[in-house]
């Protein structure tokens, strides 16, 4: 297990969004193979729209959630930012808090499925890429397949109501677009 993490990875919202990706996510960040990193606005603009997508949830457990979130991570959550808000360009102005948040991190990636939202050009100049969360976790496989194997597993035995099987939790990831993380997690075993 790495002790101190040098990636720097700020998750957006819409991979913080559906449960099983930010689970995943929050349980490699776990094992310190990479440090994990939101802001407020961010934890707002998820739970606002999961909570208008699904009115079958409830307030009260996403903020429990976030608590959980913010606990586990006690120094996930970035502030002081919003002054470098103005001086990022992006194709949709509603993004640029997210790089913001990761230039004030030092962060060098930005876990999101809007791939669009954050071009290359827009970011290389902050020294920061955007990756697909499928990427970025098949690049962790890179680094160190069985601590990926190990949050893997400590997910399956938090899925209690109802259990899931692996195969069950892989099937989740591909509806998830996390297709080719859920192959490396079927071929490697512990």
């Amino acid at each position: 297990m790495v002790e101190n993490p040098e990636i720097i990875a700020v998750l957006d919202a819409c991979v913080l969004y559906p449960a099983p990706v930010r689970d995943i996510l929050l349980n490699i960040a776990q094992t310190r193979l990479y440090s994990a990193k939101w802001s407020d606005k961010i934890n707002t603009e998820w739970t606002r729209n999961l909570l208008k997508n699904r009115p079958d949830l409830k307030e009260a457990n996403l903020i429990r959630t976030l608590g959980e979130m913010n606990n586990s991570f006690t120094e996930a959550n970035v502030t002081g930012f919003e002054h470098l808000i103005p001086t990022i360009e992006l194709p949709d102005l509603d993004d640029r808090h997210v790089v913001a948040c990761a230039i004030q991190c030092e962060a060098e990636i930005i876990v999101t499925k809007n791939l669009k939202d954050f071009p290359k050009e827009a970011l290389e100049k902050f020294s920061i890429v955007a990756q697909h969360p499928d990427d970025f976790i098949c690049n962790l496989f890179k680094i160190d397949e069985k601590t990926l194997q190990k949050a893997l597993n400590k997910q399956l035995k938090t899925l209690k109501n109802p259990p899931q099987t692996k195969e069950q939790l892989l099937a989740t990831f591909r509806k998830n677009d996390l297709i080719k993380a859920a192959e490396l997690f079927a071929q490697n075993t512990e």
